[in-house]
C-alpha cells in the first residue's frame, strides 16, 4: 500500500501491482464504494502485475483510506489522478469504469506521459432529459441535505438490487458526496459534446463494453470511438456493468504493450 498527497492537500491511498519501473494503468472507479470492496478491479490489477506491467488501484477522494470530509469537487478528483501519475513517473494508461470514464477524460489533458484511455461502459447519452437535468436534480438533493434522496436520484433506472446493496454500506448515504465528481463530469461532458471533449486527445482511446451489456452501452462505445481522433471500440467479456477480470487484464496488457512499443519503436 502506498500514498500520495495532492497539490490540494488530499491524501490518496493506493495498491500497487507489478514492477515499479513498468508502464502502468491507473484505474478510475465510477460511483461506488472503497477499493476494498472492488475485488474485480483488484484481481484485474493483480493479473496485469503478473504480466510485468504496473497497475494502480486507489481509493478515490473521500472513500476508504483516502478519507476526506464534506462534498468532493471534480477538481480534487482530477488532481488526485494527476498526483498518482506524477508519482509513478512512467507511461500511463487511464482505465475508466462507468462514470469514471468521464473523470478520466477530464483528467487526461493534465497527465504527463499519458499513452491511452480505456473506457469501460461509459454511461454517455443514457439519461432521460439529459445528464445536465439529471445531475441538477441529484445536486439539489445534496445541497438540501437529503442524501438518501440524492442516492436514489443518482441511481434512477438502475436495478433495485443495486440500491439495496448500497444501503447496506455503513457509509450510506454520505458516500454520495464522493459521487459529485462523477455527476459533474458526466454533465460537463454531455454539455460540451463528445467530439469537443475528445478532439484534442491525441492518444489512443478504446471504448469497451461487455458481452452482456446494459442497454445503450454499445452505442455509447461506438460514439466515443467516432469522436476521438484515434478512437476504437470493442466487446470484452463481462456482465452487469462489470468486466471479467481475466479477459480485461489480457486486453489491458495488450494495450499497454502496444503503447510501450509505440513509445520506444521496433527493436
Amino acid at each position: 500500500m502506498g500514498e500520495v498527497r495532492t497539490a490540494l492537500g488530499d491524501r490518496i491511498v493506493f495498491d500497487r501491482y507489478g514492477p515499479e519501473s513498468a508502464p502502468a494503468v491507473i484505474f478510475v472507479a465510477g460511483a461506488g464504494l472503497a477499493r476494498a470492496g472492488d475485488g474485480v478491479t483488484s484481481d484485474t490489477a493483480r493479473r496485469i502485475g503478473e504480466a510485468d506491467f504496473q497497475a494502480i488501484v486507489h481509493d478515490r477522494v473521500g472513500r476508504g483510506d483516502s478519507a476526506a470530509s464534506g462534498p468532493i469537487s471534480l477538481e480534487r478528483e482530477v488532481e488526485a489522478i494527476r498526483a498518482l501519475a506524477q508519482n509513478l513517473d512512467v507511461p500511463v494508461v487511464l482505465v475508466g469504469h462507468s462514470s469514471g470514464c468521464a473523470i478520466a477524460i477530464r483528467a487526461a489533458p493534465s497527465i504527463v506521459g499519458l499513452k491511452g484511455l480505456v473506457l469501460w461502459e461509459a454511461p454517455f447519452g443514457q439519461f432521460d432529459g439529459g445528464a445536465t437535468a439529471w445531475w441538477e436534480s441529484v445536486q439539489g438533493h445534496i445541497d438540501a441535505g437529503r442524501l438518501g434522496d440524492a442516492v436514489a436520484a443518482y441511481m434512477i433506472d438502475m436495478p433495485p438490487g443495486w440500491i439495496d446493496f448500497l444501503k447496506a454500506s455503513p457509509e450510506y448515504p454520505a458516500f454520495i458526496l464522493s459521487w459529485i465528481p462523477d455527476g459533474s463530469a458526466l454533465a460537463l461532458l454531455e454539455s460540451q459534446g463528445l467530439e469537443s471533449s475528445l478532439r484534442d486527445t491525441s492518444v489512443p482511446v478504446l471504448a469497451v463494453y461487455g458481452t452482456e451489456s446494459l442497454p445503450g452501452m454499445a452505442r455509447a462505445a461506438v460514439d466515443i470511438a467516432a469522436a476521438a481522433p484515434r478512437g476504437s471500440h470493442e466487446q470484452v467479456r463481462g456482465a452487469e456493468h462489470t468486466w471479467d477480470s481475466e479477459a480485461m487484464a489480457a486486453r489491458l496488457v495488450q494495450f499497454l504493450a502496444t503503447a510501450e512499443h509505440a513509445t520506444h519503436g521496433p527493436e
